[in-house]
Parts: structure tokens; C-alpha cells; sequence
């Protein structure tokens, strides 16, 4: 099953007999630094502009649970999942086609989220809203409600314990900034570093210039040369759990399994005793 949807065939699709379901589900991660500048708003970028038909969805309302010890971005409550799912239109016998503003990371959120629980087929559209060349829509979309229930379970996860493993007898993935994995900066967490044993790879790395995953070949010798051979077992995780799903996807572009970490560096990081190492070297 394919993971990602190019505009074109979007299109196409939503022109055809069996159009998919389509979630917007534009975020940013931190707000703008300027003095009194508003936070990004996600929903009123949806309202002002979206691909016809396309479903708002909030990642930090419906695809996470509310921050904590277990990260800024932790699972959220299965019911609650399934219940915004459903209220977006999302049926289990229908595609879905999730977007974002252009980065991938929230999109692959979705994704990962709903192929978790078992959705059959959803993919994410390459190179988001920006890729769009159709017409927009504004205002809101009201679906008819869908008859999707997520089953837990379907992708690997990874808890800490799990990570740390993974870090020891596998590869262990780290897809935040070179620099937060060197701990020479860290805007969001309590401490800087990564992961003893992790390596990095920068999720954006994993993208083009305009914003288009790299080919299935391309990924394929990136991921080899961070030392991914046949058979090794692959984790990732990043700042909570939302870019790292956007590596899981390029991961699964290239053919290569992987398991998400969703607690992520925030959940890592808020523990004390757990180990911390910095630099470039994965120890």
C-alpha cells in the first residue's frame, strides 16, 4: 500500500467514482518569536483556504493526548481518537488522503496515528497544501460521520525502556536538528542531547528543496549509509513524537520497517535519571 499521494493524482481521485476522505491537519510546532505576533491557528488557515472537502483536524487536540511526564505529544485516548475520526468523516472502507501546510510532519502525525489503529489505506499528500495547484474552499466542511474504529496496535511503538534497547542492539534513529541532537541547543526541552546510542538523521534531510520526499531509492541509500542493513531493527523518536513519524514515513517510502518512539525526547528528557549523551558521537 502506498504511503504517499502526489497532487496530481490527488486530483485525479477526488474527481473519480471513489473519492477519498481528507483531513487538513496544519500545525506548527512553536509560535512565531516576534514581539506580539499570534500564535499559528490551524483551524482559521483551514477556514480561510483548504482542498475542497478537506476536514480540519487538530493534531494537538485529536492526535495527542494532553502534555505530561509521558511527553508534549503522547498518544491520545483510544475513544477519543475513534470519535474525531468518525466526527471528520473517516469510514473504514474508504482512502484517506491526510495534508498539511507543506512541512509533513503533522500530516505524517495522521498518518501514522491512523495506520496504527488499522486503517487500511491512508497516505499522505507529497508536499502538502503547497503542491496543491486546484482550487481552495473556505469556510468549514460537515461530513457525513464515519464508522471507523481504531484497533491499537498495527505499527510498532516504542516506549522508553524500548528505545533504550534498541539504542544498544539495533538503530535507534534521532530526527531532530543536528544541533538538538548535539545538545548545543535546546528551545523546547528541559536538557539538551540524545539518546546514548542513538544516531542523528535529520528528518529534513529526508526532503527536497520544494518540500517533496526524496525517491524510495534515494531514502534507500540514506538510510544505508546511517547503517540500516537488512534486518536490523529500526526506531525513532525526535522532540514528542511528530517529525520522527514523518521519518517512520520516509522509512516506509524506502521499504524499511520502523517503530515510532511517541514520548520522544520530552518524555526522555522530564526524567531525571535517565541518561543523557552529547556531541556528535551516538554515546
Amino acid at each position: 500500500m502506498k504511503a504517499i499521494i502526489s497532487a496530481s493524482e490527488l486530483a485525479s481521485e477526488l474527481a473519480g467514482p471513489r473519492p477519498p476522505t481528507l483531513l487538513d491537519i496544519r500545525w506548527q510546532l512553536t509560535a512565531p518569536t516576534a514581539a506580539g505576533a499570534p500564535a499559528f491557528d490551524g483551524r482559521a488557515a483551514h477556514a480561510a483556504g483548504h482542498i475542497p472537502g478537506a476536514v480540519f483536524v487538530d493534531l494537538d487536540a485529536d492526535l495527542a493526548g494532553p502534555p505530561g511526564p509521558a511527553g508534549r505529544h503522547p498518544l491520545p485516548d483510544t475513544e477519543r481518537f475513534g470519535a474525531a475520526m468518525r466526527a471528520a468523516g473517516v469510514c473504514a472502507d474508504r482512502p484517506v488522503v491526510v495534508y498539511d501546510g507543506g512541512q509533513g510532519w503533522a500530516a505524517a502525525r495522521a498518518w501514522w496515528m491512523l495506520r496504527w489503529t488499522d486503517h487500511p489505506d491512508v497516505r499522505v499528500l507529497d508536499g502538502g497544501l503547497a503542491a496543491w495547484g486546484g482550487p481552495l474552499a473556505s469556510g468549514t466542511e460537515e461530513p457525513a460521520p464515519g464508522d471507523f474504529r481504531p484497533v491499537p496496535g498495527a505499527l510498532p511503538l516504542l516506549d522508553a525502556d524500548g528505545a533504550a534497547s534498541l539504542a544498544r542492539t539495533g538503530l535507534l534513529l534521532d530526527a531532530r536538528a543536528g544541533e538538538r541532537y548535539r545538545g548545543e541547543v535546546e528551545p523546547i526541552d528541559p536538557v539538551g542531547g540524545h539518546i546514548p546510542g542513538a544516531v542523528s538523521a535529520p528528518t529534513a534531510e529526508n526532503v527536497t528543496e520544494t518540500g517533496h520526499l526524496r525517491s524510495a531509492n534515494e531514502l534507500a541509500e540514506r538510510f544505508k549509509s546511517l547503517g540500516i542493513t537488512e534486518g536490523t531493527e529500526v526506531g525513532v523518536y525526535c522532540g514528542s513524537g511528530v517529525s520522527a513519524a514523518h521519518e517512520v514515513l520516509a522509512l516506509t517510502v524506502a521499504g524499511i520497517p520502523a517503530a515510532l518512539y511517541v514520548g520522544s525526547w520530552s518524555e526522555w528528557s522530564a526524567h531525571g535519571g535517565r541518561p543523557v549523551a552529547v556531541g556528535p558521537d551516538p554515546q
